[in-house]
């Protein structure tokens, strides 16, 4: 059990240096996220072997888990109806018409330079179509981008998570990677959905009771409850606790939004922990011999043109006919960051013993490294390209 302490350790060390840094970090190409991710490659088991993890340790799995239901959750309360209905025409294109695009390319690419049979080819597209702000934050963050800019992408990556998961469910089990059938993975997915969507529909029925109302300090904890009975019911049932955890967040989000409101700092913090105590756990699953010796070059072309090609392409189809600023357009365009639903869905697939997880994990991973580099170093730079205010005069 010397892994547990030595993952503490190593995580409260890291966050504490983030934490202290990030003031200056937000001005340049540095981000927690980078910090994290290159911490564990050289705590892990490849370099220093501080953090003793395998792909097969418990942790992984429960943090993976853990984690990516407090996104899903927090994330589905960004994007209630209201909010949709308010402004979707420009994150609707990049979902109902990039996403699917995105997956396809990403397929096709996979098929051509890795030589990936089809199934493992829409496999791969789909965990590596979800986008996470999170790696872009200078984007989503600063008021000098465009709101409408900010808008499409807090919207677009909120919901594309959510979105891919059913897909990649499906074609893990229709090539054989679950131990349920279609039947079985599609009751559980509708049981997800309807625990989503009726548990925080009753809670906040009986919050409103005059006689059950909670304080003002309690009420984030309101939301807190929610979450947790939405996914002990699903441990119980065995309902898609991802799918109930995102279904539950739209809920909240439309039926209470005062409890989203209250909600949200505390459940942005939480999130976030999470994540970055799993962008810690992926880095020190990645070794030098992985990197530079279990991939082929094909892969490493395939993960560029993933990144490069992929989104871009797939959304400059989306904005066709619409009246997007070029600017706008482009930043949107590379701002598609593979992130945390990556990572657990790339998890999901290697934990699975589908035919060549292995191999889809490795490709899926190095994606996620070049992404995480790549955008999280170049936010901010793309950001200052929107500030139209004077550099100020030396005195």
């Amino acid at each position: 059990m010397r892994m547990v302490p030595m993952l503490t350790l190593a995580f409260a060390v890291l966050l504490l240096a983030g934490v202290l840094i990030s003031e200056r970090a937000s001005r340049t190409v540095l981000s927690t996220a980078v910090l994290f991710l290159l911490g564990g490659f050289v705590l892990g088991q490849g370099v220093l072997g501080v953090v003793p993890v395998t792909p097969g340790s418990p942790v992984v799995g429960v943090l993976a888990q853990l984690a990516l239901f407090s996104v899903l959750y927090t994330d589905g309360m960004k994007v209630g109806l209201s909010d949709l209905r308010r402004a979707w025409r420009l994150p609707g294109r990049a979902l109902l018409l990039g996403l699917p695009l995105t997956l396809l390319i990403t397929a096709l690419l996979a098929h051509y330079l890795v030589g990936l049979p089809w199934l493992q080819c829409f496999l791969i597209g789909a965990v590596l179509a979800p986008t996470d702000p999170v790696f872009a934050a200078a984007i989503v963050g600063r008021k000098e981008v465009p709101g409408r800019l900010r808008h499409l992408l807090n919207v677009e990556s909120g919901l594309n998570d959510g979105l891919a998961l059913p897909v990649v469910l499906v074609l893990l089990a229709l090539g054989g990677g679950t131990d349920v059938g279609i039947g079985v993975l599609t009751e559980e997915i509708s049981l997800g959905l309807l625990v989503g969507v009726l548990v925080p529909l009753i809670v906040i029925w009986l919050e409103r009771l005059p006689f059950l109302m909670a304080t003002k300090g309690l009420q984030p904890l309101v939301a807190v409850s929610i979450g947790l009975l939405v996914l002990a019911i699903c441990l119980v049932t065995g309902a898609n606790l991802f799918l109930a955890a995102f279904s539950a967040g739209i809920t909240v989000a439309t039926a209470g939004p005062g409890f989203r409101e209250e909600f949200e700092q505390f459940g942005e913090l939480v999130s976030e922990l999470l994540k970055l105590a799993a962008i810690l756990v992926f880095g020190a699953l990645i070794t030098p011999t992985f990197l530079f010796g279990e991939i082929a070059w094909t892969g490493w072309v395939f993960a560029v043109l993933a990144i490069v090609v992929a989104r871009p392409l797939a959304l400059l189809v989306s904005f066709l006919g619409t009246r997007l600023p070029a600017k706008e357009q482009l930043a949107a365009m590379w701002f598609g960051p593979k992130g945390f639903a990556s990572v657990v869905y790339g998890l999901l697939v290697l934990e699975s013993g589908i035919e060549r997880s292995d191999e889809l994990f490795h490709l899926v991973a190095l994606v996620i490294v070049l992404s995480i580099l790549a955008h999280s170093s170049t936010d901010v730079l793309v950001a200052r390209q929107f500030d139209s205010r004077p550099p100020p005069t030396p005195q």
